[in-house]
């Protein structure tokens, strides 16, 4: 996975500066924090999260409709 390196910020400075960190959630809408220079936590602004939740959902659902579509037609008759 390719992480845009202007999202990323140290664990260590997520600690001291966590209103910056916000403020920068804020402007970008997620922010991966690095621990021993490896990606460890996401921190999304909640309508990001939302959004990226409910297109999750409704791509397995889409799924799931084209896996089973034959049987929906028949709950349908």
């Amino acid at each position: 996975m390719l992480i845009d390196t202007n999202k990323t910020v140290s664990i260590t400075s997520a600690n001291q500066n966590f209103t910056h960190l916000l403020k920068k959630v804020d402007e970008i809408k997620d922010v991966i924090i690095m621990k021993r220079n490896k990606p460890k936590y996401v921190i999304l602004d909640f309508e990001f999260y939302e959004t990226l939740i409910t297109k999750l959902m409704a791509k397995e659902a889409d799924k799931i409709m084209d896996e089973h579509y034959e049987v929906f037609e028949e709950l349908a008759k």
